[in-house]
């Protein structure tokens, strides 16, 4: 049996970010390693400029996402005025940028994703974690930064819930989780397929349908570099059997 902690993320608004090219930013239908734990960081307490602590949390744990509701795709047409680039002139706030004597408009768009509900669930990959799940799990339902979806105009509307469920494998601790306030999301509709992703691990308990490579693996904050790595993909009806192990 292994120990996985579980919860919830959900959220009239979230942006899960891909690859930007000129002014794209398009949104992921599920969160990546990268998104999921840096909402761990903020939960511990973890500042942007801390790359030790980063890099051992990304190493210490495994991250798997169902995805219960996808949304509904939200595109926003975004303007932003900046002043130009210039040589030894720095602006420390938003307010110094906006009293520049010029100022250009940067045009963007940018995708969000409405009504999304997913259920995220971790492992430790080692007992070199400085963190125990409960420690994190006390920390989702506790968190010393504000915890949002992926942007800071994208908070979460309904706690965590974080749980620890002891399981056979990652699929059976998805189907032994359970979250509280149901009423709450009576009116959301569900999609008629769960989706799940997961990282390579041995006890996963599905046979993956596709794998694909994605570039969500954090390896520097202060670069903002990512890695690649890659994705196991299953989908199946919500009313279905439990998938059969890998």
């Amino acid at each position: 049996m292994d120990e996985y902690l579980l919860f919830r993320l959900y959220g009239p608004l979230a942006s899960w970010g891909e690859t930007a090219v000129g002014e794209m930013r398009p949104s992921a239908a599920w969160p990546g390693r990268s998104a999921v734990l840096g909402l761990l960081a903020a939960a511990l307490g973890v500042r942007r400029d801390e790359e030790e602590r980063l890099r051992s949390l990304a190493s210490s744990y495994g991250v798997a996402v169902c995805v219960e509701n996808a949304g509904e795709l939200l595109r926003d047409y975004h303007t932003t005025q900046v002043p130009p680039e210039r040589r030894g002139v720095r602006h420390h706030t938003r307010r110094d940028e906006l009293n520049a004597d010029s100022l250009n408009t940067i045009l963007s768009q940018r995708d969000y994703r409405s009504d999304a509900l997913y259920t995220v669930a971790l492992w430790r990959r080692s007992d070199g974690a400085t963190e125990t799940l409960q420690q994190l799990a006390d920390a989702l339902t506790r968190p010393i930064f504000a915890l949002y979806l992926g942007r800071k105009s994208c908070p979460v509307a309904l706690p965590l819930a974080p749980q620890l469920v002891q399981a056979e494998s990652l699929r059976d601790a998805f189907a032994q989780v359970t979250f509280p306030d149901g009423t709450l999301l009576a009116g959301l509709r569900l999609a008629d397929e769960r989706v799940f992703v997961w990282e390579d691990t041995p006890r996963s308990g599905m046979e993956a349908l596709h794998v694909g490579p994605r570039r969500d693996e954090p390896t520097s904050r202060k670069r903002w570099q990512f890695g690649e790595r890659d994705e196991y993909y299953r989908s199946e009806s919500r009313h279905s059997a439990t998938g059969r192990d890998a």
